[in-house]
């Protein structure tokens, strides 16, 4: 089943059918949990607190930021520190967040953030436990989780249904019974590929009475080139793709080449760094092919603006940019807009490194601007077909 693991994060829907993920994992020894910063604490310092004690030093209160270690555990000007690692007694921030009196009191009455007595207690016990900071869960690797202890064993096939009994149990609900083979093949097929299944499917799968037709069924869509049109769909929505050149008149465009590049990458199982290279720099690769070309058509997603007024270095320079936001979204996984105009508040992006990126963007040959009738619009190229 190679082609479940295509593309990484984008084969993760596929998991759950095929349940190949942490099959050699042993279950935990014991139900205990401790706090985790960023699932129990970040949210409430998030909520409550960061208004007033985050990184905005415009807004910055009494000198104390909570946003990092570095800070929340330095003593403050009154000599008080807010966060002493084991020990909540001598926290400032405890003390502040249990007070009765509403002059000390945090966070003050007037804001309306009131701290539940639940929020009160996982702080008091994150301190307890030396107060540990983690970076934001996206630049955090991830690492493989033990399986949780559950109760009907004989329900779970591979490890994900493991963690959705937990939660299952933990909330009192028990499964619902298996749907029938008809129902299973129908929603497998148009997950898989977006179609239904056709009624030669669907007569051939329910007269396969071996004990392994279902995963047969998925090896079958798995290797369909519907699969591969499915899967494309979700990168050419991510990419911006569109068959017209959206703003004002929306004439139409021609870039299905590029489209039918990015179905025939999934196809052939092209591999992840290949089908980003191709991407963001097939041209500047030794004697590039034509498919190498064409697959640097991703940058040429962009809107074109056919109004008779547009200025034309302001709309090159939008292009620009747009290529900077949509290849940071979809590579690094963040967004990269705010460093526009500032370094960012939340992602460790910098106003300089977003302009760094700009200028690599920065020497296509084009203004993202044209004629108000439906043509592609220069830089152009030949892209016929081998049989052509």
């Amino acid at each position: 089943m190679k082609r479940a693991q295509l593309f990484g994060f984008w084969g993760a829907t596929l998991i759950c059918c095929v349940g190949l993920v942490y099959a050699s994992v042993p279950p935990k020894s014991k139900a205990k949990k401790t706090i985790d910063f960023n699932r129990d604490v970040r949210p409430i310092l998030a909520g409550k607190c960061f208004t007033c004690h985050g990184n905005d030093v415009a807004t910055s209160k009494a000198g104390l930021r909570l946003d990092s270690k570095d800070h929340a555990f330095k003593p403050l000007k009154s000599g008080d520190i807010a966060i002493v690692p084991g020990k909540p007694e001598a926290s400032e921030l405890v003390r502040r967040i249990l007070s009765k009196d509403e002059s000390e009191l945090m966070p003050p009455p007037e804001t309306k953030k009131f701290l539940t007595p639940e929020e009160k207690a996982i702080l008091k016990q994150w301190i307890l436990e030396g107060a540990e900071y983690k970076s934001h869960w996206a630049f955090v690797a991830p690492t493989r989780p033990e399986l949780p202890l559950i109760k009907n064993k004989s329900w779970v096939r591979n490890p994900i249904d493991a963690f959705i009994l937990e939660k299952m149990e933990a909330k009192g609900l028990k499964p619902s019974p298996e749907a029938d083979k008809e129902t299973l093949l129908r929603r497998l097929t148009l997950d898989l590929t977006g179609l239904p299944p056709t009624l030669g499917e669907r007569t051939a799968f329910l007269a396969d009475k071996t004990s392994g037709s279902y995963e047969k069924l998925v090896d079958r869509l798995l290797a369909s080139p519907r699969f591969a049109e499915r899967m494309a769909m979700d990168w050419m929505d991510y990419s911006r793709y569109a068959d017209s050149n959206g703003y004002q008149a929306d004439y139409e465009r021609f870039q299905w080449r590029w489209r039918d590049w990015v179905i025939e990458a999934y196809n052939k199982n092209m591999p992840f760094d290949q089908f980003t290279i191709e991407q963001i720099a097939g041209d500047m690769l030794p004697k590039p092919t034509l498919d190498q070309l064409i697959a640097t058509g991703f940058s040429r997603n962009h809107r074109i603006n056919t109004e008779g007024g547009v200025i034309a270095e302001e709309w090159r320079t939008e292009t620009v940019i747009d290529r900077v936001e949509t290849t940071s979204t979809i590579w690094l996984g963040l967004t990269s807009g705010c460093a526009r105009c500032h370094d960012h508040k939340y992602d460790p992006i910098s106003q300089k490194e977003f302009y760094s990126m700009y200028s690599y963007f920065n020497n296509v040959p084009e203004t993202g601007s044209g004629e108000e009738r439906p043509v592609n619009h220069p830089p152009l190229m030949d892209a016929p077909y081998p049989d052509q």
